[in-house]
């Protein structure tokens, strides 16, 4: 009988354990923010409320159909490795201006880009990250070239997104 009991015992911690790690990973799941949430993310001496496009389904959707945005919010693109962007405004409502950046997070190019124009507007060099913003957002609030993104805040956003910043090349 003390095999048995022992035994039973056993069993009965293993699916205490299994249930209480599957609670666990329920928590976090539910605690993970998504496409449609915003991070406070700093470029230059500007706070922008950003939405942060981390997988290709997202990417590839942007600001698709989204018919407003706030003065200073945009929508920031990260992708796993340096490469030749090229954005362009298939179903987009907004009249926007992209800047590319390197992966020290240094802004180096600023486009416009116009409602529905399908013809790419690509980045004249590798970069790493994209920031969609209204149209005039950045002349407006100043920011050019050189303006240094906040990677610090942009790569807890990516961690609060369920991503790993360590996946990235980010410097």
């Amino acid at each position: 009988m003390t095999f048995l009991r022992r035994l039973l015992t056993l069993n009965a911690m293993a699916l205490l354990v299994l249930f209480t790690a599957c609670g666990n990973d329920a928590k976090k799941a539910e605690a993970l923010k998504t496409i449609d949430d915003h991070f406070p993310i700093k470029i230059g001496d500007k706070v922008v409320s950003m939405r942060v496009a981390l997988s290709p389904g997202e990417m590839q959707r942007g600001l698709m159909f989204v018919k407003a945005m706030g003065a200073d919010e945009g929508m920031i693109f990260v992708f796993r490795r340096p490469q030749v962007m090229g954005f362009w405004m298939r179903n987009t409502e907004l009249p926007l201006d992209i800047g590319y950046l390197d992966p020290d997070g240094t802004l180096r190019e600023i486009y416009p880009m116009y409602p529905h124009d399908e013809k790419s507007v690509p980045s004249v060099a590798r970069r790493q990250i994209a920031l969609e913003m209204n149209q005039g957002w950045y002349a407006r609030a100043g920011v050019k070239p050189g303006a240094k993104l906040d990677l610090a805040a942009l790569k807890d956003a990516m961690t609060a997104r369920g991503f790993e910043p360590k996946d990235y090349e980010l410097k």
